[in-house]
């Protein structure tokens, strides 16, 4: 045994790599237990989009809304036009402009859901301007997957109740509009472009990938300590010994 293993600085130096070692480790299994259970999610997700699509009478007579959240959905009603609004700076394949949605009174049950519609571009030189959106009168079939109610921005304001809004609270709109509206989901109309919007919504995506590049980050800083501690802990004192005996 070399001089070098009975120092102090050496069991200082061993105690702190197997604790940043441990904890590297450590961090990686954890970023792969959190890639599994999106997997899982994911897989969920897949399953339920398989499902045979909800009408207007089924999602009515969910016990379990948010449990809907990813099916798809045939809903056949009458568009509350004047409720239309329209969220501003959202975005598309990398444009700004408005989501636009609009309630949907179901003709078999009477309860009101709002649709995410579609994406329309804004009129910047003229900021107050809506967008030519088309809603035809009478009952309509719309198609899509059931969604969480729209994403939420940073407001700089109050609440809005006009038109054109930075966002829509549900349960507030519920009051607003006075109707029995489905607070907890909304529905992502999908579908070619028409009516003057546009429907190319992402996937969705729980960022597995992202953990399993965070893993492999960790790994590899656990990897590294590691090597760096043999070869400076070990291997070069070993290598100091024997040229030592040499010498003598």
């Amino acid at each position: 045994m070399t001089p070098a293993l009975h120092s102090r600085n050496f069991w200082i130096l061993t105690l702190a790599a197997l604790i940043v070692a441990g904890g590297t480790f450590s961090l990686g299994q954890w970023q792969l237990s959190r890639a599994s259970q999106k997997e899982a999610v994911q897989a969920e997700i897949n399953a339920k989009t398989n499902l045979f699509p909800l009408d207007g009478r089924a999602l009515s007579a969910s016990e379990n809304m948010p449990a809907e959240i990813y099916r798809q959905a045939v809903l056949q009603g009458v568009w509350q036009a004047e409720r239309t609004v329209y969220l501003d700076n959202r975005p598309m394949n990398g444009r700004s402009g408005f989501w636009v949605l609009t309630p949907l009174r179901l003709e078999s049950t009477g309860r009101v859901i709002v649709i995410q519609r579609g994406w329309a571009p804004r009129d910047f030189a003229e900021r107050s301007r809506l967008p030519p959106v088309i809603t035809p009168a009478g009952v309509v079939v719309v198609r899509g997957r059931i969604a969480p109610p729209p994403s939420k921005l940073y407001e700089f304001k109050g609440v809005d109740t006009g038109p054109i809004r930075q966002n829509l609270d549900l349960p507030a709109y519920r009051e607003e509009i006075g109707s029995l509206l489905f607070e907890q989901v909304s529905l992502l109309q999908t579908g070619a472009p028409s009516e003057g919007l546009l429907r190319e919504w992402a996937a969705p995506n729980l960022g597995v990938d992202k953990h399993y590049g965070y893993a492999f980050q960790w790994f590899g800083l656990c990897l590294m300590v590691v090597i760096l501690y043999v070869w400076y802990q070990i291997i070069l004192p070993f290598r100091a010994s024997l040229r030592a005996q040499r010498g003598d």
